[in-house]
């Protein structure tokens, strides 16, 4: 299985860091939407919604979201990407709500139709506002493509920061009820990791020598929300007994898996950016 893993990672990360610094805008939005899409249809897995169907009518209707994001936006000839901006603010607030769910592991964990909703409406809430904060970040110029792929590397950082910080010491569990794995110490780790990738990485993306504590204050967040993600999503696995959320990438289980950190990262990136100015 960790070979399998390291092979499916080794394939995965070129691909992803050329997409991001090749594509243009446009072209990177319509990949991440693909991306992003197959995520969604894997969490209407995990909210319990079976019927191929009805999975599909949902996914059309979140993909005409995206549309209409689009169509809105080019008629904006500032090409300020206002909504788009808005949007990823949404997702930052709705993501703060999401970490008091997690204080609350049993809510709407029934199976009902009222659960389903909760789960359905978070979807949406987690992926449409993650994919306007990537193009928030990459239409950025100078060097936005670059930008992305730094809010990208601090996530995985953070990541393998985690995994080898708890293996290695950890014994405090951060949160036994969601993800018994997840220890505090993994966090402290993926947060050094984190803050790291990113303070080494800026100065790429053209950020200045007085400009690096601000950039680290925004991994500081960046990778705290992308814990909250992971967390979500391992809630919503344990409310139905699955323990991937789908088996699309050989060793790594599903893609949700993958880009649930993600999503919620990049809209915490992408708001603390702007509000601080590089």
């Amino acid at each position: 299985m960790t070979r399998t893993r390291v092979l499916a990672a080794m394939i995965m990360a070129p691909v992803a860091i050329a997409a991001v610094l090749l594509l243009s805008t446009p072209w990177m939005v319509a990949a991440a939407a693909v991306l992003f899409l197959a995520g969604l249809w894997e969490w209407f897995r995990l909210a319990e919604i079976d019927d191929a169907l009805a999975r599909g009518v949902l996914l059309l209707a979140n993909l005409l979201l995206m549309v209409a994001l689009v169509w809105a936006s080019s008629t904006d000839g500032s090409g300020s990407l206002v909504l788009f901006k808005l949007l990823a603010l949404l997702g930052l607030v709705w993501w703060l709500l999401a970490a008091l769910w997690l204080r609350r592991p049993q809510f709407a964990s029934d199976h009902d139709t009222h659960a389903r909703v909760l789960k359905l409406a978070a979807a949406t809430a987690s992926v449409i506002p993650a994919w306007c904060a990537l193009a928030v970040i990459h239409a950025g110029q100078p060097h936005g493509h670059r930008w992305l792929l730094i809010a990208l590397a601090i996530v995985w950082a953070a990541d393998t920061g985690a995994y080898f910080a708890g293996r290695r010491f950890g014994r405090r569990k951060l949160a036994p009820r969601i993800s018994p794995n997840k220890t505090i110490e993994g966090l402290l780790g993926g947060i050094v990791a984190g803050v790291l990738v990113a303070v080494l990485a800026a100065p790429l993306a053209g950020a200045g020598l007085a400009q690096l504590p601000l950039v680290a204050l925004v991994a500081l967040l960046t990778v705290l929300f992308s814990v909250i993600g992971d967390l979500f999503e391992s809630l919503l696995k344990r409310h139905v007994g699955a323990k991937d959320s789908g088996t699309m990438i050989p060793g790594h289980g599903g893609l949700l898996d993958r880009i649930d950190g993600v999503l919620a990262a990049l809209p915490a990136f992408a708001v603390a950016q702007i509000w601080l100015g590089f």
